[in-house]
């Protein structure tokens, strides 16, 4: 081969690699600058906000949470200052020397302990798991200038105190926090409720809405909850620019300030309120006492206005200290009260099932008269006992079962005022579930349901109160469904005593009274009297709401099997009840203080009004009293009812007492009533000279 082509192909062969470093750097620049244009153009926008977000915090500024008053302006929720001692770490001085001179200082001053535990160990504020070093060091190593908090709740003077020292204690300062109080503790706990952290099953939300879990609280219990939303308000929040250390350099955009919650008033008056505490609690206390052993264990007093819904006082008792949840909420104290039998943490007077006893008569006296069961003068026979056939189904010979009166001696003939004044058993065993040619047809358990549920039984009656309950009333789908049996003949005798499956609250017992005495128009009940805002304008005004007037409005269902056999049957019809029947019952009840089971509790007028009322006394067997073996056929434990309104002629109050195992309503329950509503006529007439030019 020459030369010459030797020469050639060496050129070629260089240009040729010439040419493909050439091409191969220039698609790296290419790329290079693709990604360049990709991340400094197209991606502009996300990597500005990334760096913005790396300068800048979103810090929340949190609302003051509304206070709760009574009708008069008395104070039942509000916040109260908490001096809390803090150390923010990157203010302490730059010398460890001097720092671990503030810390002895302060240990001996405070006496929290200079040192314990471990830097491993999580660091709680206020806690007591670590030492005042271990918390300062932890608090140095992540957030430096954010405020660790070594003692909370301390008193105003040694709040003072360390603000005296802090000109010689860089970096230790008092932070001051708002901290809910309840003035009125464990009167109104159980309506009032109580505050704790923020659930996690709400905890995405609430952060939606700028709230912070472990900073701020929601409520757990009571109005606290049912008015969490009004109550709690809404955050501000504040933009600032941080350096690398987390400190705030400046604002960013102008603050928005915390919109605070609203007020509360309530429809209570403090004045009942304490009144009706103090007497519930002394009476079951003496009762106690002079039985010699604890029997009656908890009860419940509500007193309303029938005329507009408003409860002047709700009590359940036992009651909680709610002002010991104010900060955080004790493991120890909440077991506590989980483990207690009395159930002390739910309101009982709106959310507890109890049976009702012959408080339910009232419906009965109702049904029978409005449905010409009976005249108000037919006299019907009541002797102590009487047998009954009890039939499972239409047409069969039934077995023979015994109802007995709680007057064993019987009343001998009783009228219809009467055998409410005197609550007979048999008589309303005779009208409820019918009884040979006497009474041919009695009201039934159909019957029986629908006048119950136009009084306020069986369903929710949507007082301002979590967890409230609907009772029960039976009917023969419900006791195949759950019994697994048909409904039978007795089952309805005993219904028509509130005996049975009949189960309520004392809220819904206390509206079928309220209900009669207001000539048969259900207020709906209530807690709220105003919303209002921090400067006293009325944001949400008092306005009675009327649930059904039974006079005019056609509630009461009519039936084509009225015994329910098999199951209840409606025709479609519904009626409504007569005036002259709730006129009558009310003269039953005024009977029943004039000469009947309550004469003797207000025998010479000893409340200055006239007083109608009802008494009750239900058998129970729940599992309290089966562990303690106190169910015994024929002789079962029972509660006390008593209820009662006034004036009789002008109804302005009702009021319902229920004390658990009271045996027996009348001497229990009666002068719980009577000095309750001697309480709220006192309290009226030092109102009226007060008033009284």
């Amino acid at each position: 081969m020459s030369t010459t082509s030797q020469s050639g192909s060496r050129s070629s062969l260089e240009n040729w690699r010439l040419l493909t470093v050439l091409i191969t750097f220039g698609l790296i620049f290419f790329l290079f600058f693709i990604r360049l244009f990709y991340l400094q153009v197209l991606e502009h926008s996300n990597w500005l906000r990334q760096a913005d977000d790396n300068r800048t915090e979103v810090i929340s500024l949190a609302p003051q949470r509304g206070v709760i008053f009574d009708r008069n302006g008395v104070l039942l929720a509000s916040n109260t200052a908490s001096y809390n001692i803090i150390a923010v770490p990157a203010f302490l001085p730059g010398d460890s020397g001097e720092i671990e001179q503030i810390i002895f200082e302060l240990a001996e001053l405070t006496g929290l302990p200079v040192t314990r535990g471990s830097l491993d160990e999580p660091l709680i504020p206020c806690g007591t798991n670590l030492g005042l070093r271990e918390m300062i060091a932890i608090q140095t190593s992540f957030s430096p200038y954010d405020p660790v908090q070594l003692q909370c709740n301390v008193s105003r003077e040694m709040a003072m105190a360390i603000k005296e020292k802090s000109v010689d204690w860089p970096g230790v300062d008092i932070q001051v926090e708002p901290v809910r109080d309840y003035p009125t503790g464990e009167m109104t706990a159980a309506v009032i409720g109580y505050l704790g952290p923020i659930p996690a099953a709400i905890e995405p939300q609430m952060r939606s809405l700028g709230f912070v879990p472990n900073r701020d609280k929601v409520g757990y219990g009571g109005l606290e909850l049912y008015f969490d939303e009004v109550l709690r308000g809404m955050p501000g929040q504040r933009v600032v620019e941080t350096d690398v250390g987390g400190q705030v350099l400046r604002d960013i955009d102008p603050p928005i300030e915390a919109q605070p919650g609203q007020n509360i008033v309530l429809t209570l008056d403090m004045r009942l309120q304490q009144a009706a505490y103090q007497i519930l609690k002394r009476d079951i206390e003496l009762w106690n006492n002079f039985i010699g052993a604890i029997e009656m264990t908890s009860g419940s007093v509500i007193a309303m206005d029938p005329r507009t819904g408003e409860i002047l006082a709700m009590v359940s008792w036992p009651s909680y200290e709610n002002n010991r949840m104010a900060r955080f909420i004790p493991a120890y104290y909440y077991d506590q009260l989980l483990a207690d039998a009395t159930n002390p943490l739910v309101n009982h007077a709106v959310g507890a099932e109890i049976p009702v006893g012959s408080v339910f008569k009232l419906v009965t006296s109702v049904g029978v008269l409005n449905e010409g069961v009976v005249s108000v003068d037919q006299l019907i026979q009541t002797p102590g006992l009487i047998t009954v056939s009890e039939q499972f189904f239409e047409g069969e010979a039934g077995r023979s079962r015994e109802f007995v009166d709680w007057n064993r001696a019987g009343f001998g003939q009783l009228n219809f005022i009467g055998g409410i004044a005197n609550s007979s058993n048999v008589y309303f065993y005779k009208v409820g579930g019918g009884y040979q040619q006497e009474v041919p047809e009695g009201l039934g358990i159909c019957r029986l349901g629908t006048y119950a549920r136009a009084l306020g039984y069986g369903d929710f009656l949507g007082i301002e109160q979590p967890y409230e309950t609907s009772g029960l009333i039976p009917d023969p789908t419900w006791k195949r469904r759950s019994q697994g049996e048909n409904w039978s003949t007795g089952d309805t005798y005993i219904t028509s005593v509130g005996q049975g499956y009949v189960l309520a609250s004392p809220l819904q017992i206390l509206m079928s009274a309220a209900t009669i005495a207001n000539d048969g128009v259900m207020m709906k009940p209530t807690l709220l009297r105003e919303i209002v805002d921090g400067n006293g304008n009325v944001i949400q005004p008092f306005q009675p709401t009327i649930i059904r007037d039974l006079t005019r409005d056609a509630v009461i269902e009519k039936y084509e099997n009225p015994s329910g056999i098999g199951a209840c049957r409606p025709t479609g019809e519904k009626v409504t009840v007569e005036p002259w029947v709730i006129e009558a019952v009310q003269q039953g009840m005024r009977g029943a203080v004039q000469f009947g089971t309550l004469q003797q509790e207000f025998d010479n007028n000893p409340i200055g009004v006239a007083v109608a009322g009802k008494t009750g006394t239900a058998e129970y067997c729940d599992e309290t009293a089966f562990s303690q073996g106190r169910c015994q056929y024929g002789n079962w434990p029972s509660h006390a009812w008593t209820l009662a309104y006034a004036p009789y002629d002008d109804p302005e109050i009702a009021v319902i007492a229920f004390v658990y195992n009271g045996k027996e309503g009348s001497s229990v329950g009666g002068p719980i009533v009577r000095q309750l509503l001697s309480a709220y006529f006192g309290i009226k007439e030092v109102d009226n000279q007060l008033t009284s030019p």
